[in-house]
């Protein structure tokens, strides 16, 4: 009987797992050493995450690639300041800890090259191949000023042959209320698809109004996006979460679900890069910041529990993006 495979690897010089389908549709990496960042993501051989900067950039400076986690929190925050459940935070640039975006100002949570994953289990079977990760959030003084929440996660990656499933579970290990902003910022391509031919699909109802900093101010609008290529059209625009996205072209189609725990999402199409990113997130950017009904506090002895899947298939329209 076929069955799936984990195999134990590296990438760049961080250790990492590789998991396998069970038919070997689906061939996932993620980097243990790295912040689990998942590195590789192939069907039936071909690439379906863009690289950019590779793993060990990563790890170093925080330059997203793949499917990074972005923890704690996802997107930007509008200063260097934030308090929750009377707790002052004041984030220090020279502690080694933060990235910042084009405006100096913090984004994407703090640096995961000082994350420290351990693997507390790992099957493969006739059905899936599966890896859980720890992540006991921290030991580390620098992290835990930045984010004074002592928590555990939970990463757990399940790959079966058409879906790569992602569960995150967060659970508080002090008697602190945990806020919870995480996001994953994934980078999807197809390959030997020009982009503008790319068939994509969003659709969402709803999106945040963002000032010129790319905060949200509180305003959402309607909105509609019919299905059809990406063309020259670009974005990096938050939403109130739908059920899925889609991108479809060179007879293969790629489906991003938002399974629980995502009810906002950021999609990324800048201009003349070579991937879309449909990112899953906990809070909408600046929540930790902001506060209010968006973010959600997990109590102490309680949990948080999210996951997306990204579901790889054959395309339903073969036509699409075919050139």
């Amino acid at each position: 009987m076929v069955g799936a495979r984990i195999s134990e690897t590296t990438i760049d010089g961080h250790a990492a797992r590789t998991l396998v389908s069970p038919a070997g549709t689906l061939e996932a990496t993620f980097a243990v050493g790295a912040g689990m960042v998942g590195c590789s993501l192939r069907h039936e051989g071909a690439e379906l995450l863009d690289p950019r900067g590779g793993v060990a950039k990563y790890a170093r400076s925080g330059a997203t690639m793949g499917i990074p986690l972005l923890h704690p929190w996802a997107n930007r925050l509008a200063g260097f300041r934030y308090q929750i459940g009377g707790r002052s935070v004041a984030l220090d640039v020279g502690a080694g800890v933060l990235h910042l975006d084009e405006h100096r100002r913090p984004i994407h949570g703090l640096l995961p090259g000082r994350s420290r994953f351990v693997v507390t289990g790992e099957e493969a079977t006739a059905e899936h191949a599966r890896l859980e990760a720890r992540l006991d959030f921290s030991p580390d003084p620098a992290l835990l000023a930045a984010f004074p929440f002592p928590h555990e996660l939970l990463l757990g990656v399940t790959l079966r042959d058409d879906a790569l499933e992602l569960a995150t579970t967060v659970t508080p290990s002090a008697d602190v209320a945990v806020p919870v902003a995480f996001g994953f910022h994934p980078y999807f391509r197809l390959p030997d698809v020009p982009r503008p031919e790319w068939w994509v699909e969003m659709p969402v109802r709803e999106q945040l109004v963002l000032d010129a900093d790319m905060i949200p101010t509180g305003t959402r609008r309607a909105v509609a996006i019919p299905p059809g290529p990406l063309g020259d059209r670009t974005y990096d625009d938050a939403f109130l979460a739908p059920s899925h996205f889609a991108m479809e072209g060179g007879g293969r189609r790629v489906e991003v679900h938002f399974v629980r725990g995502y009810p906002f999402a950021q999609v990324f199409a800048p201009p003349g890069a070579s991937f879309i990113c449909f990112e899953p997130m906990t809070a909408p950017a600046n929540a930790l910041g902001h506060g209010g009904p968006d973010l959600l506090l997990v109590e102490p002895r309680g949990r948080f529990a999210a996951e997306f899947a990204v579901r790889v298939t054959r395309a339903t329209h073969p036509q699409r993006g075919a050139g």
